[in-house]
């Protein structure tokens, strides 16, 4: 934990520095919250709350990478067989699509195939796997039309520890609802 905080902090610090904000000493009592700028207009509360969710996103994806290919329920076959409440919005014979806990857009989706079928990740595809990823694409028109957002929507998928996947089930993210930005990430 402590080696967290100080690799944690120490990207801060430079962060900060970077764009013009002093970081108060790691051992004062000063909140990290109270930065104060000195040249540049960026608000440090947000900038903060980045670099932590960035680490945090980070790890998550490195420690469920560790178990990915156990062959255990992922928390998607719990929504799947509905041991797991989820807000569905779409579902046929292949697929299921529900709204994200975490959404980070107006309208944040996932689109999930219901038969894994060794698919946790687009990076292990094999051919047999063409038909569901087909599926998946279709579905993901099908929903942005139901949500409304057909005139603009994005379709993300995170594959392996460095995209930050932290379930490993092949799931589609359909975001939309406001404007997008590049380059995303």
């Amino acid at each position: 934990m402590a080696a967290t905080f100080t690799t944690s902090f120490s990207l801060l610090r430079r962060a900060r520095l970077l764009r013009g904000y002093t970081i108060p000493n790691a051992f004062s009592n000063t909140s990290l919250d109270r930065f104060r700028p000195t040249s540049a207009p960026l608000r440090p509360q947000r900038f903060v709350r980045y670099i932590t969710a960035s680490i945090n996103e980070a790890a998550s994806a490195r420690a469920a990478a560790a178990t990915a290919d156990d062959g255990g329920p992922t928390i998607f076959d719990k929504i799947i067989s509905r041991e797991i409440p989820s807000s569905i919005v779409f579902e046929d014979e292949k697929v299921l699509a529900f709204r994200d806990v975490n959404p980070q857009a107006p309208v944040h989706v996932l689109i999930i195939p219901k038969l894994r079928d060794g698919l946790t990740q687009l990076g292990k595809a094999e051919p047999k796997h063409a038909e569901v990823l087909g599926h998946l694409l279709y579905a993901a028109k099908v929903v942005a039309e139901k949500e409304g957002i057909a005139e603009g929507f994005r379709v993300v998928i995170n594959s392996g520890p460095a995209a930050c996947q932290s379930v490993y089930h092949l799931h589609l993210h359909i975001l939309g609802g406001r404007q997008m930005k590049w380059p995303p990430g």
